[in-house]
């Protein structure tokens, strides 16, 4: 009798933990509803904030010529471009930014045209392509020649007066077509170049650009400064 009811009283537990388990399984489902509502509202504002034709929105680069591209000097001593476009329509461009693609061994072939760097939108687009300068009237050239001078401006090293090495750096002195320069190289093996034709460009640790342009008519003071490096 008495190991009747102790089974029944050890029944009834199970049968509350059960009940309890029933009653709080539909609350979790309920708290799992909630964490997928909100991601659903979430992935919906997501969507509506991006507009899908901004995704296919690009600038078609083209390859400029004298029968579609014109430049002109504006205002400040930029340069203003004029363009017929890839899709036939007339553009004008107020102001146009011009890299070397290859400045060092290609100075006057694939001149990068572009609109300029803004905060607000980044990286100018590319406009276009110039293969080679050389295409254009003079008056173009010399004008496009003018803007490539001021942003890749090089000296010439005639001279180099002293070479002192310390605490792993170089320290020139030199006498170029810009008057007397210090240069600093942190790593003369890899910032001096010499190309095929002889030339060598030597770049400092400010991203400054030297030019030799025939080291063979250097002095011997001067030759003796490179010549390890060479």
């Amino acid at each position: 009798m008495n190991e009747t009811k102790t089974a029944a009283v050890k029944e009834e537990p199970k049968k509350a933990d059960a009940v309890e388990k029933k009653t709080e399984a539909p609350a979790k489902a309920e708290e799992k509803k909630v964490p997928e509502a909100k991601a659903t509202a979430d992935v919906t504002e997501n969507k509506e904030e991006i507009d899908p034709d901004d995704l296919f929105k690009h600038r078609v680069s083209i390859n400029l010529t004298p029968e579609n591209a014109w430049f002109t000097p504006s205002e400040g001593g930029l340069i203003s471009l004029k363009i017929i476009n890839a899709e036939g329509e007339e553009e004008f461009f107020e102001r146009v930014v011009i890299r070397r693609s290859f400045p060092v061994t290609s100075p006057d072939e694939f001149l990068s045209v572009r609109e300029p760097d803004t905060r607000a939108k980044g990286r100018g687009a590319e406009i276009g392509m110039i293969r080679n300068i050389h295409i254009f009237d003079q008056k173009t050239v010399d004008l496009i020649n003018a803007e490539l001078d001021i942003r890749y401006f090089t000296p010439t090293i005639s001279k180099i007066t002293s070479a002192k090495e310390k605490f792993g750096y170089n320290y020139w002195e030199a006498e170029t077509s810009a008057g007397k320069v210090s240069i600093v190289l942190n790593n003369p093996f890899s910032n001096i170049r010499v190309l095929e034709d002889g030339r060598i460009y030597i770049f400092d640790m400010d991203g400054n650009c030297f030019l030799i342009p025939d080291p063979a008519k250097l002095d011997r003071q001067s030759f003796r400064a490179i010549e390890i490096y060479i």
